[in-house]
């Protein structure tokens, strides 16, 4: 009995701090910083098409009217809706955003696969613009990083200075395109 509690005092022990030069190496973290710029440039190429549906640039114009929301659970929905079309009047049934509520009218922008509808418009295009501004935010202290890791010492402090002015952007972008979606 005496050899468990040995062995649990042990294990709440505080493990010894890394010291210096114990990083993961030139290979490591080059693939650190690679992979932290993926991280930070996948919002904008996921935005693309959002961005030329709610600018009108591809789909079809109409306007969208949502039917139902049904929850999810943990506060996110499904919403569905029904699309006119423009040009012909008819009719599509097509998925709503999830931030929408019953009975909400508004201009939109039919996808070219016909199975879902964008708002369009200054709330439509912030709405959009909400992920490219996640990703300002994640590539903010890149620089700061790669000149950490390089061991560059001149304009680190240009560096974070710039970081902290590209994460406040990208906090004030990122309120307003959640505010925009859910106005």
């Amino acid at each position: 009995m005496k050899d468990v509690f040995d062995n649990l005092a042990e294990a709440l022990q505080p493990a010894p701090s890394p010291g210096p030069g114990r990083t993961p190496g030139p290979v490591g973290m080059t693939v650190l910083m690679l992979l932290w710029a993926a991280l930070g440039l996948a919002p904008f190429v996921f935005a693309v098409e959002d961005l030329k549906l709610a600018t009108g640039r591809i789909g079809s114009p109409g306007t969208l009217t949502v039917v139902s929301c049904a929850p999810l659970g943990q506060g996110r929905y499904d919403c569905r809706g029904r699309f006119v079309l423009d040009r012909t009047g008819e009719t599509v049934p097509v998925a709503a955003s999830p931030d929408s509520t019953v009975g909400d009218v508004r201009r939109a922008q039919l996808t070219p696969a016909g199975d879902r509808a964008v708002p369009t418009g200054t709330s439509g295009v912030l709405a959009a613009l909400t992920l490219p501004f996640l990703g300002v935010g994640v590539l903010g202290f890149l620089p700061y990083a790669l000149l950490y890791v390089l061991r560059v010492r001149r304009g680190r402090c240009a560096a974070v200075a710039a970081g902290c002015l590209l994460t406040v952007v990208s906090l004030a972008g990122l309120v307003v395109g959640v505010v925009a979606a859910y106005s």
